[in-house]
């Protein structure tokens, strides 16, 4: 079928809204993603007609229950290319799965041994693996970035980065503010070849591109439902199975056990290993839904058409005297960004100095442009560029080129208000 961007509109009544006299332009997607009417009917539709918890009640309900929470693990394993249904464990968040990760993979670590991330990463990615290395006397390192904003492979070479030493590797596959598309395979074979576990940050690389965790060649993905159209509430960590076995759980409690006494404990083969409690029963059921309304339009046809919202975007706001992007603005022949994803942040100068992002935030909203202005939970990434903060606009599915003009339309008109 052809991407209609029209016809997928109307599936997200949410974006007929007006502020004041201007339409919603909804840029904020990176944030969190609107919602269809299919994934908030399949919601509905669950707590009121088939709600009860899960793998505990020996009635009609906690069957039907189970079943639907069961089959949406089964179904992001498929959304995601997965081995088997048990390698996706629901968690509430992809911030969850990457704690769980650095609680669990991070349990063996010990002094000497080495963690490396990257400076663009999400605090979601630091602040974890900080933590893990402080109980464990780890240590620490990072890739920098590049004035263009990629990862710098060739000083990581050149420190030899990628070491003896390093235990774990952690990184975006797509950067939430430089949108950077991360060659996350290249830097997954640089662990493996030293025995390092690879763990990638999936929040903003699942939701826009066709996943497929064998061609990644990651041990470990994370990424949440609300930025892919689901709920909030949910998210998943996907794991090779003979890992995810080998791994100490994460958090205690009813659930993740297998025998339990007041001298000790074994507990349950993954993923029920690492949900303890009662998990999040209907939002699964829900982030089910949205892959299955996701898979329905494709992935690759999201991806072709974030693409090229983005290269329009790209070269539309480049035109706005003062504006600087943030990451990589290269565009191929066919005017599509080179290794970037559909989120943009920038700064804006004005006659009197830089306008501070969160002006130019409400100034754009009083004009129907929903964006965020702030470090993005990556502050460590913007000090390495010498900036406090920064304005964001996020694409999705549903984004038009009109949207994108009204946000230079926005912009042009913030600017000349600030210049005066």
């Amino acid at each position: 079928m052809p991407f209609d961007v029209e016809s997928i509109r109307g599936d997200f009544p949410i974006l007929d809204r007006t502020v004041g006299q201007y339409p919603l332009a909804y840029l904020d997607s990176a944030n969190s993603s609107q919602k269809p009417i299919s994934v908030v009917e399949t919601i509905d539709d669950h707590y009121l007609n088939h709600y009860a918890n899960v793998a505990r009640a020996m009635h009609l309900l906690g069957a039907e229950a189970t079943e639907a929470y069961e089959g949406a693990r089964a179904r992001l394993a498929r959304f995601v290319g997965a081995a088997r249904a048990e390698e996706i464990i629901f968690t509430k968040n992809a911030s969850e799965a990457l704690n769980l990760c650095a609680h669990s993979v991070g349990s063996s670590l010990k002094p000497g041994d080495e963690v490396v991330i990257s400076v663009m990463e999400h605090h979601s990615n630091i602040v974890p693996w900080q933590l893990a290395c402080e109980r464990t006397g780890a240590t620490l390192r990072w890739f920098d970035v590049t004035p263009d904003g990629r990862l710098d492979l060739d000083k990581a070479a050149e420190t030899n980065l990628i070491n003896e030493r390093t235990k774990i590797v952690s990184i975006a596959w797509v950067s939430n503010v430089l949108g950077t598309l991360n060659p996350v395979r290249r830097i997954a074979d640089q662990a493996h070849a030293v025995g390092a576990i690879m763990i990638a940050d999936g929040s903003q690389g699942v939701p826009q591109l066709p996943t497929s965790v064998e061609e990644l060649g990651v041990d470990l993905l994370a990424f949440t439902g609300h930025k892919m159209v689901g709920p909030t509430g949910i998210g998943v960590l996907w794991g090779r199975y003979d890992l995810l076995a080998s791994l100490p759980p994460f958090l205690g409690g009813g659930e993740m056990i297998e025998v339990v006494k007041m001298t000790g404990s074994t507990f349950a083969p993954p993923p029920h290993r690492f949900e303890a409690g009662t998990p999040p029963i209907v939002q699964a059921v829900g982030l089910g839904a949205a892959a299955d309304y996701l898979d329905t339009i494709g992935m690759a046809a999201i991806a072709d058409h974030e693409q090229a919202i983005t290269g329009y975007a790209l070269r539309e706001l480049q035109q706005i005297d003062g504006l600087t992007v943030l990451g990589p603005t290269g565009l191929d022949d066919h005017g599509r960004p080179v290794d970037r994803g559909g989120a943009i942040s920038f700064t804006l100068e004005g006659k009197y100095g830089p306008i501070h992002p969160h002006d130019v935030s409400q100034m754009l909203d009083a004009r129907g442009v929903a964006v965020r202005g702030g470090h993005h939970c990556a502050r460590p990434l913007h000090e390495a560029y010498g900036i406090q903060s920064s304005t964001r606009a996020s694409f999705y599915l549903y984004t038009t080129t009109a949207e994108i003009d009204q946000l230079v339309d926005a912009l042009t008109y913030t600017k000349k208000f600030f210049d005066k």
